[in-house]
């Protein structure tokens, strides 16, 4: 199983023929929130307990959707990253939430050990099931087994020559290898990169445009049909929103995801329709199919999340004594990075510019996963990996070269700043320039979906993880303006009970509903979970 910040993967496996016997997966993460720190957040002010409870709850859940005996499930591995690994454990969070060790110690708090376990079902709250539960190591705070997972199922490892891996996620786990050396880090990125907190953005699902090319006459929109491939959609003038022709695809598109973002980002870039953050149409919108837009805002969030990449690979490299001439491969994993267009993901900055071969790979924490269920990797053999890694990590939080790279990336996603004045800017921190444009480079897909080991085995996806806060709100006159607010029809009121599904709220990047709530009586925190 992969405990990841948006989503819950799971798969039922034969232990004898190594067979996947069924797949499940959930679209959204049930703890509110659209990343790792929105988690962290509402963790620690509505309790860890609260959390727990929350993810366990939704896992579940989804073990009821696996068409197998749970009877005869014998052992679970789960991977994902250390603040959700704790949480699934119901252990200490706090010494995740801090980045120093001074307030760590001021609280008096002892970090438990996340050295890997084997735990039984009963004691985590799981149902049903009379199993052993496989957990791996952390390597540090920020890196956890699904880092390990990047590294270990890609194949970087046995790459010849200077190479870079990054999982693609609202928190970006990336390595760079050089010779016998490894020096990771982890960049929170957001979830804008995933289809969240933009305007007209989604997760992959039917309607949602996944791509788009410049054409001679206009940009061609790719859409998802029912079966979540890519259709050709209708040719359209970015300018206007004029059809220029009509596409093959049957239905509209209702919105847009991660991949179609960054693809809109590149062809704006590409055709001179964006500078920065700024659209320069008469409207300030880029126009796709069926009233799907792209905003100034929309490609701020965005830039947020690409200057977060670009400023910690180049950390990186700096730390190492390289620079982006000298990696030549880059290796992109999670589901963000096996979908997105691999040139255009480079054009804008989420891909090192020096990069000539670029190979694409899927989930690599349910790989991992799958591969300690069946015995194919030992906690033995992932507790020596993570000694070797402890040793060379860099910590961007505390990183002077990180806070001034992503400066100048703020100035240009956020502040207007055009590119020509982005290595002018390097200049003023003492750093290296960055090429305006990348190497002419090749692209690998290594999979066609993130959930490669399924060989075409049914997916049934959990639309509600059917976990809930609830309660009595003193002073609420149930004027459902928190309702109409909520941009993701999370919140429900009946006569002053607040009732909000979790696994849709945005959590504390939103809070949209408490601020605007008349009385100021609103908060989300006091919540509990709603018992059915």
């Amino acid at each position: 199983m992969d405990i990841g910040t948006s989503g819950l993967r799971c798969q039922a496996i034969d232990l004898e023929t190594k067979e996947t016997l069924s797949s499940a997966m959930t679209s959204r993460h049930p703890i509110p929130g659209m990343n790792v720190i929105d988690h962290v957040n509402f963790a620690m002010d509505a309790g860890r307990d609260v959390a727990n409870k929350l993810m366990i709850g939704a896992i579940n859940n989804l073990f009821k959707l696996l068409e197998v005996d749970l009877s005869k499930v014998c052992r679970i591995a789960v991977c994902g990253n250390p603040f959700q690994m704790s949480l699934f454990q119901n252990i200490e969070i706090r010494d995740l939430a801090f980045a120093g060790k001074s307030m760590i110690k001021k609280l008096g708090i002892t970090p438990p050990d996340r050295n890997g376990a084997v735990i039984k079902t009963s004691l985590l709250g799981i149902e049903g099931i009379d199993a052993d539960v496989i957990i791996p190591p952390a390597v540090t705070h920020e890196i956890g087994a699904d880092a390990m997972a990047m590294l270990t199922e890609t194949g970087v490892l046995e790459k010849e020559g200077i190479r870079i891996v990054v999982d693609y996620g609202t928190n970006a786990e990336m390595a760079l290898i050089h010779g016998d050396n490894i020096l990771t880090g982890s960049a929170a990125a957001g979830p804008a990169l995933e289809g969240q907190q933009i305007k007209d953005g989604m997760l992959a699902a039917p309607g949602a445009i996944s791509n788009i090319e410049i054409k001679e006459n206009g940009w061609l929109c790719y859409v998802l049909d029912d079966a979540l491939t890519p259709q050709t959609g209708d040719l359209i003038d970015p300018v206007s929103g004029k059809i220029v022709s009509k596409g093959k695809m049957d239905g509209k598109a209702v919105g847009i995801t991660g991949t179609g973002v960054v693809a809109a980002i590149a062809c704006g870039f590409e055709s001179g329709l964006v500078s920065g953050s700024k659209i320069l149409t008469p409207d300030g919108t880029l126009h796709l199919q069926d009233g799907v837009n792209i905003t100034s805002k929309d490609i701020d969030e965005a830039g947020k999340a690409i200057g977060a990449l670009r400023a910690g690979y180049l950390t990186l490299m700096l730390e190492a004594g390289i620079w982006v001439d000298d990696v030549k491969t880059a290796y992109m994993s999670g589901a963000s990075g096996l979908y997105v267009d691999a040139k255009k993901a480079q054009k804008i900055g989420m891909v090192t510019p020096g990069a000539t071969e670029i190979v694409q790979y899927g989930n690599t924490s349910i790989m991992l996963a799958r591969k300690m269920v069946t015995g194919e990797k030992t906690l033995d053999e992932l507790r020596d990996m993570t000694k070797k890694l402890r040793a060379k990590h860099c910590m961007f939080a505390s990183s002077d070269a990180f806070k001034d790279i992503y400066s100048v990336e703020i100035s240009l996603w956020s502040y207007g700043m055009p590119w020509s004045a982005y290595n002018e800017m390097m200049d003023v921190y003492g750093l290296k320039h960055v090429p305006a444009e990348p190497e002419r480079s090749t692209s690998e897909r290594r999979s066609a979906t993130d959930l490669p080991e399924l060989r075409g085995k049914k997916v049934s996806i959990l639309e509600n993880a059917g976990v809930e806060l609830s309660g009595l709100v003193q002073g609420c006159i149930s004027c459902r303006k928190c309702v109409k607010e909520c941009p993701e029809s999370a919140i429900s009121v009946e006569k002053a009970a607040i009732t909000i599904k979790s696994d849709r709220c945005m959590g504390t990047a939103c809070k949209r509903c408490e601020m605007i709530c008349p009385e100021k009586v609103l908060q989300i925190k006091t919540l509990r979970i709603k018992e059915n």
